[in-house]
């Protein structure tokens, strides 16, 4: 979904997808498709587990061929889910879990007032309590926030009617008159969404922070002093290297123990 611009976490993502690759005896088989620049998307049928990665760009559609296409996608492996007993597994991440939330109608979807990026606190919900995926994390943990557009207003009616809920929100910033960010959902059982970026390391993060877009951003965000403290605690243990230790990691072995569990019943 980066739509040919350099990203650091496509990288991630690759990097992680290849760790689990590397560390399960299962043949794994790894294909990359560029949805928005070649209009390429995968069919369902032919892979068990898929990871849409952020942007940039504005999540509303435009007219696009590839549009059309994805929003197909998501709503073949959401259906696909429901009928079928071989499920399909799918993790949604910034730009694709805002394109997922605009095209199930489930809330707004807007320009933030200025540009967010930085490493920031993700709080749990009472489902998010309960979310296998955030089991070894605090309340709150510590996520890479890099977005121009932001999920408020869910239409709490709409999630009840899909099954979907809402498992982390931004922090809870009670001088500030605006409201709080949706930062993670549950689509379904095998569809999981967030609005940070799970895959982030610190190293990505330095290299993000040579862009001098992103540095003020953080800066104009979080202020100087926040910004030295971030940059000087990129690498503790109990942040981002914590969350990217556990969100994806967790998402890929359950679904390889659900795929696998499934094959051997249907054998």
């Amino acid at each position: 979904m980066n739509n040919n611009h350099v990203n650091q976490g496509f990288r991630n993502i690759k990097e992680i997808s290849e760790a689990f690759q590397q560390s399960t005896e299962e043949n794994v088989s790894i294909k990359t498709f560029d949805v928005r620049f070649k209009n390429e998307i995968p069919n369902i049928e032919d892979f068990d587990i898929f990871i849409s990665s952020g942007g940039p760009g504005d999540p509303h559609r435009e007219g696009l061929e590839w549009e059309d296409k994805f929003a197909k996608f998501l709503d073949d492996v959401f259906e696909h889910n429901k009928f079928n007993d071989d499920k399909k597994y799918l993790f949604l991440i910034c730009h694709s879990f805002q394109l997922a939330s605009i095209h199930w109608e489930l809330g707004t979807i807007n320009k933030r007032k200025s540009y967010s990026f930085g490493v920031m606190p993700v709080h749990k919900t009472e489902e998010g309590e309960k979310e296998f995926l955030f089991k070894n994390l605090p309340d709150p943990f510590y996520a890479v926030d890099s977005r121009a557009f932001q999920f408020i207003e869910p239409n709490h009616e709409r999630f009840e009617e899909l099954g979907m809920k809402i498992v982390a929100i931004e922090k809870f910033r009670p001088h500030i008159n605006l409201e709080r960010a949706i930062m993670a959902i549950r689509f379904s059982e095998e569809i999981f969404g967030t609005q940070f970026h799970p895959e982030a390391n610190p190293a990505g993060m330095i290299e993000n922070l040579k862009d001098e877009k992103n540095k003020e951003a953080m800066i104009e965000n979080y202020g100087m002093e926040k910004y030295l403290e971030t940059v000087d605690r990129m690498d503790d243990e109990d942040k981002i290297i914590l969350t990217q230790a556990q969100i994806l990691p967790r998402f890929l072995d359950l679904a390889k123990k659900n795929v696998l569990k499934q094959a051997k019943i249907m054998a």
